[in-house]
């Protein structure tokens, strides 16, 4: 199971990414909103998309999961 993690602490903008997607290392696929800057969060590793653990406007804290790949 990969995971991917949120860098720094904010709300969730945009969700790029919706379940049983294929996304690949380096694509962005969550874009956080944080000190008013666009933040996109990019996967360090290739999977299909099994579970999106955030809603677009949720907080979230450095550290939080947001995306699970198989």
């Amino acid at each position: 199971m990969k995971v991917i993690y949120a860098t720094m602490a904010g709300l969730v903008l945009s969700l790029l990414v919706s379940h049983g997607d294929q996304l690949n290392s380096g694509e962005d696929a969550v874009i956080l909103e944080s000190m008013k800057m666009e933040i996109p969060i990019q996967a360090i590793d290739s999977g299909i998309v099994k579970e999106i653990k955030v809603n677009i406007g949720d907080f979230v804290n450095e550290g939080d999961a947001l995306i699970v790949l198989e």
